[in-house]
C-alpha cells in the first residue's frame, strides 16, 4: 500500500530541510568507511596496546585484516533493575563471536542513572545532561578505532538516546542495539496509581506506599509501564536497529539469551568484511526517523522523545521539529492501551502481538515507510515477524494477524483514537508540547487563573496547605534545561490528579519535563523559550487567565498584549540548585545547552 499523503509530505519536507546537513554527514561517513578494516590504520604499537589484554588466539585474529571485531558499549550497573541483566552479556557476546571465528571486546562502559531513583531529588537535575555524557563516553570507547561493528547495551531514559547519538557519530560501522527486556508483571498499574493518590491525600502512610512500589518494581528488568525506557525499545525496533521482536522479552529466559547471541551473529554479518554491509549511517535516514515518530504516536509513547528524537536525528544530519511530530500525530492512530494511557503493561502488549503485529498493521495501512534499511535486512516488513526458539536457534515467523487482546493492542481498523495524542501548542507564551492520549476529552480545554510556582516543591506545599481548591492553571517555571537541567516533575502528578478527581479544572504549564508518564492531567511541557531565557512564561502573574486548548493547539495568556509585553521578566536565584550531588560539575552544560525544541543538547551542532 502507498504511504499516507501526510507522511509523504512530512518526509519530503524533512528531506528538503536536511539536504545540506545530511549530505555533509553521509560524505563524512562514506569517507570513513572507505578506510577499510579500521585497526589496520593503527601502528604496530597502537594495535599491540589494543589487544594486549586478549588471549593468544584473539591476538592472532586481530593481527589480520579479515577477522571482524565487535566493540561492546555497555551501560551495565547492578543498581538499576533494567541494566543489571547486562552483567553477563559481554561474555555471551564474546562466546558467540568466538563461535563465528570473530572477536568482541568491551570498548567502554557508560553511566546509567535511574530517573525512578532520582525523581523529585537533586540528582534528577543531571538526568537530561546524562544523555550527552553517555554519547561522549561511548565516543571515547569507540575512538580507539579497533572495531568493525558496535553493539550497544542500554535500555533506559537518556541512555539509549545517548547511545544512538554515539552510534551515528560512528555511523561508518554497523550498530546493533541489544535490549535486556522488562521485568515480569507485578502489582497492577491501577492499584499502584490508587495507592499513590491515597498517599498524596494523606490517607495512607509511607509503609503502605513503599510496599506498593516494591511490588510494582520487584525484580531485574525494565519497569513495565510505557514510559521512556520502553518507548526507547519500541523506537530501536521500528527504526531497524535491533532484532525483530526482541524489545519486550523478559530477562533470564532462554529466548532472551538466544536473542543476544543472534544479535552478535547479525552484527558480524553486516560488517564491511561481508556481503551485507549495513552501516548505521544508512539505517537511520529520514524515513527511519519518520517511522520512529509514527511508532511514538501509535503507541502513545514518551514525550521525552519530542526532545531526544530531535537530538538523535541531528546526529545523522537530519533536521526535525515539533511541527513535524504534531502533523504526523494527526494521522497516526493510537493502537495501544498501556499504562499510563491504559491499565495494561508492556508484557501484556508483547503477549497480545507486540511489535510484529503493530508494524504489520502500520505497513498495511500505509502509515510507515517500508523502503528502509535495517540491521535485519531491506524493508521494514522484515520486522512484521516474531522470533521463535527452535533447537536453540532463533527463527523468525510471520507476526500474528489478529491481536491477542484488543483491549491492549488493536488493529488500525479499530483504533483507540484517530490520532497519536501528541499536540504542538502555540500562542503568546511561546510553544510547548502536550500528550493527550491519557487525557479525557472533557479535560482537554482548560481556561482558569494562573498560580505561579518556581519549583515543584512549592506547588506540593501549596497543595498540602489547601491552597489549590479552585480552578487553576499551575505554572511551574525555572525548570528548563538552562535553569536547572530540565528535571522531570513527577511529584506534580499525584496532587494535580487529586484536584482533577475533586472536579476542579486543572492544567499544568512548565518549562520542565513530565516524560511518558504525564498521565491524565493536561500538561503543557517543554515550554520554549524557558523562563531563564526571558521567555513569556517568566511574565505570568498569579490570577492571569490562561487558556489551554489541546484540541486546537492553542496556549495563551488572556491579558492585554501591550500590558503583557511591558511587564518585567521575573528572575529567580537558582544557585542552591546548582550545587550538591554533582550538580556543580554540570555548570558548563547548563551554559551550553540549547532549547528544548532544538533537542536540548549541550553538544552543540554536530553537523554544520
Amino acid at each position: 500500500m502507498s504511504v499516507h499523503q501526510t507522511i509523504r509530505d512530512v518526509t519530503d519536507r524533512i528531506t528538503k530541510r536536511s539536504e545540506k546537513t545530511r549530505r555533509i554527514y553521509l560524505d563524512r561517513m562514506d569517507a570513513a568507511a572507505k578506510q577499510g578494516v579500521h585497526r589496520t590504520a593503527l601502528s604496530c604499537g597502537n594495535l599491540a596496546h589494543g589487544f594486549a589484554a586478549c588471549g593468544a588466539g584473539d591476538k592472532a585474529k586481530l593481527s589480520d585484516e579479515i577477522t571482524p571485531n565487535i566493540g561492546i558499549i555497555t551501560a551495565y550497573n547492578d543498581m538499576l533493575s533494567a541494566h543489571a541483566p547486562y552483567k553477563d552479556y559481554p561474555d555471551q557476546i564474546k562466546a558467540a563471536a568466538e563461535q563465528a571465528g570473530a572477536v568482541a571486546q568491551v570498548a567502554s562502559g557508560v553511566p546509567a542513572m535511574c530517573d525512578g531513583v532520582t525523581q523529585g531529588q537533586p540528582g534528577m537535575d543531571l538526568s537530561l545532561f546524562s544523555r550527552d555524557v553517555i554519547a561522549l563516553a561511548a565516543g571515547v570507547g569507540l575512538s580507539h578505532n579497533m572495531f568493525d561493528a558496535a553493539m550497544f547495551l542500554g535500555i533506559c531514559d537518556k541512555i539509549v538516546p545517548g547511545l544512538v547519538i554515539a552510534a551515528l557519530s560512528f555511523g561508518h560501522i554497523p550498530a546493533v542495539f541489544v535490549p535486556a527486556g522488562p521485568m515480569p508483571s507485578g502489582l497492577p498499574n491501577d492499584e499502584k496509581a490508587r495507592i499513590r493518590q491515597l498517599y498524596a491525600e494523606g490517607k495512607v502512610g509511607r509503609d503502605e506506599l513503599l510496599k506498593a512500589e516494591s511490588e510494582s518494581y520487584h525484580s531485574p528488568g525494565t519497569c513495565t509501564f510505557y514510559g521512556t525506557a520502553n518507548t526507547n525499545q519500541m523506537l530501536m525496533e521500528i527504526m531497524g536497529l535491533q532484532l525483530p521482536g526482541s524489545s519486550f522479552v523478559n530477562p533470564g529466559t532462554p529466548m532472551r539469551d538466544a536473542l543476544t547471541k543472534e544479535a552478535t551473529r547479525r552484527a558480524l554479518a553486516i560488517t564491511a568484511l561481508g556481503n551485507e554491509f549495513t552501516p548505521a549511517s544508512r539505517v537511520v535516514d529520514e524515513k527511519a526517523i519518520v517511522n520512529g515518530m509514527i511508532g511514538l504516536h501509535s503507541t502513545g509513547g514518551s514525550t521525552n522523545h519530542t526532545i531526544h528524537l530531535i537530538a538523535m536525528a541531528a546526529a545523522a544530519g537530519i533536521q526535525i521539529n515539533w511541527q513535524d511530530m504534531s502533523d504526523l500525530s494527526d494521522v497516526a492512530p493510537l493502537l495501544t492501551r498501556v499504562y499510563p494511557n491504559g491499565m495494561a503493561d508492556v508484557n501484556h502488549f508483547h503477549a497480545a502481538g507486540g511489535m510484529g503485529f503493530l508494524i504489520d498493521q502500520l505497513l498495511n495501512a500505509g502509515l510507515a515507510h517500508d523502503d528502509v534499511k535495517t540491521i535485519w535486512g531491506s524493508g521494514l516488513h522484515v520486522y512484521a515477524q516474531e522470533p521463535k526458539l527452535i533447537d536453540d536457534r532463533i527463527q523468525m515467523e510471520p507476526a500474528a494477524k489478529e491481536s491477542g487482546n484488543e483491549n491492549v493492542l488493536t488493529p488500525c481498523s479499530k483504533p483507540f483514537a484517530k490520532n497519536g495524542g501528541l499536540k504542538l501548542l502555540k500562542g503568546n507564551l511561546g510553544q510547548s508540547v502536550i500528550k493527550i492520549s491519557a487525557v479525557k476529552p472533557e479535560h482537554r480545554v482548560v481556561e482558569a487563573p494562573a498560580k505561579v510556582f518556581h519549583s515543584q516543591n512549592e506547588l506540593n506545599d501549596a497543595f498540602k496547605a489547601g491552597e489549590l481548591n479552585e480552578d487553576v492553571v499551575a505554572v511551574v517555571r525555572f525548570s528548563g534545561p538552562k535553569a536547572i537541567g530540565m528535571p522531570e516533575l513527577h511529584k506534580l502528578t499525584p496532587p494535580l490528579s487529586v484536584l482533577q478527581n475533586r472536579g476542579i479544572k486543572v492544567a499544568l504549564i512548565t518549562d520542565g519535563r513530565m516524560s511518558g508518564a504525564s498521565g491524565k492531567v493536561p500538561a503543557a511541557i517543554h515550554m520554549t523559550p524557558e523562563a531563564v531565557d526571558g521567555g513569556p512564561i517568566a511574565k505570568i502573574k498569579d490570577g492571569d487567565i490562561i487558556r489551554l486548548d489541546a484540541e486546537n493547539g492553542v496556549l495563551e495568556v488572556l491579558v492585554d498584549q501591550a500590558e503583557f509585553d511591558a511587564r518585567p521578566v521575573a528572575t529567580q536565584d537558582l544557585s542552591e540548585s546548582h550545587y550538591g550531588l554533582g550538580r556543580e560539575l554540570f555548570t558548563g552544560m547548563r551554559q551550553l545547552v540549547g532549547a528544548a525544541d532544538n533537542g536540548a543538547s549541550a553538544l552543540g551542532e554536530l553537523i554544520k
